[in-house]
C-alpha cells in the first residue's frame, strides 16, 4: 500500500534518516520517500498506516491526521 503522511518537525538530514529508519524497523521492505520542503513522507508499505504514523511519532515527529 502507498501512503502520504504530513510529518512536522523535519528540519535535516538526519531528521529524514531517523523516519526512514523508524519506518524500515518497522518493514525493512518499505520505500520511503521524504520532501521536507513540502512536509510530505510517501511510503510503499505493507503495514498499516496507523503503525507506521506511531513509528513516525516515536521518533518525536508531529504527523497530521
Amino acid at each position: 500500500m502507498q501512503y502520504q503522511f504530513n510529518v512536522q518537525g523535519m528540519t535535516c538530514g538526519h531528521c529524514e534518516r531517523a523516519v526512514t529508519s523508524a519506518i524500515q524497523q518497522l518493514d525493512p521492505q518499505a520505500q520511503v520517500r521524504i520532501d521536507r520542503s513540502q512536509n510530505r513522507v510517501d511510503v510503499d508499505s505493507s503495514q498499516p498506516r496507523e503503525a507506521l504514523a506511531a513509528a513516525i511519532a516515536e521518533e518525536g515527529y508531529a504527523v497530521a491526521p
